[in-house]
């Protein structure tokens, strides 16, 4: 019986080798395959399990490879990543023997901390936006680059949260986070570029019924979260870098540069 069932296995890992060379992967990928499913297939041999069960069972297959999962958290101490990747390359495997996806969820894997720009990427960034046509996108990028405020927050802002006159220029988040109210104080490249989009909104719109929002479409009707972000990317690509409104708030504690950081390079 246990020749049977090894012999079983073998058969269907060289037929699916035979079969994983004409698949459009890359070399890397296909040596990743197959050297987990000739570990899972170890596995299978040492449990004692039929591969030709498993692959007409949909009830099997998935309690199996909850048992295969599991050895690789408790008994090999892998990675969520790696036994994700098993998984994958064993659906990979069912596949080619005409099964479904075994029902196994998969690891939730440790968020990675944002990737945060160099400050030659921060100065490409800035020169992009001073040179920008448009006094509304210079105003979105200069003020979500400057107070770190979330893209959400800056949806949510009217005209009147933001103060550019007189010595008191700041940017009042009413509902931020947890419902925190907060202050926020604009450097003097932030109150700039505002300064010269509120004088712009208040003379193209005048007279107008408008939303109430700081930040205005054509039409006059308050800007997405999408929209803006879209303002930022725009930005970026026009000199060269995959930047978003996230990526902004987790710049380097070198978020607020002084205005000679533009000419020092």
């Amino acid at each position: 019986m246990e020749t049977a069932l090894l012999k079983a296995s073998h058969d269907r890992y060289e037929k699916y080798l035979s079969w994983l060379k004409r698949q459009p992967l890359s070399d890397q990928t296909r040596r990743a395959y197959k050297s987990r499913i000739n570990h899972f297939l170890g596995f299978l041999g040492s449990s004692g399990e039929d591969i030709r069960v498993l692959a007409q069972s949909d009830r099997e297959r998935a309690h199996v490879l909850r048992e295969y999962k599991r050895y690789l958290k408790q008994e090999l101490e892998s990675s969520p990543a790696t036994v994700n990747a098993y998984l994958t390359a064993i659906d990979h495997f069912f596949q080619f023997l005409g099964a479904k996806p075994g029902k196994v969820s998969r690891e939730d894997l440790p968020q990675e901390a944002p990737r945060a720009l160099t400050k030659e990427e921060q100065k490409r960034f800035l020169r992009a936006v001073v040179g920008c046509r448009r006094s509304k996108d210079r105003a979105v990028a200069t003020l979500l680059l400057y107070t770190g405020i979330r893209i959400s927050e800056c949806a949510a802002l009217k005209e009147h949260d933001v103060s550019v006159a007189g010595r008191k220029n700041r940017v009042i988040v009413r509902n931020g986070k947890g419902d925190r109210y907060r202050e926020i104080p604009l450097n003097a490249e932030a109150k700039e570029a505002l300064s010269e989009w509120i004088s712009e909104r208040n003379e193209k719109f005048d007279g107008k019924k408008i939303d109430d929002a700081l930040f205005l479409n054509p039409q006059g009707k308050g800007l997405s979260t999408a929209s803006l972000d879209l303002i930022v990317r725009k930005i970026g690509q026009s000199c060269g870098l995959a930047v978003s409104a996230h990526v902004l708030r987790h710049y380097s504690e070198c978020r607020i540069m002084p205005s000679a950081a533009l000419h020092s390079a």
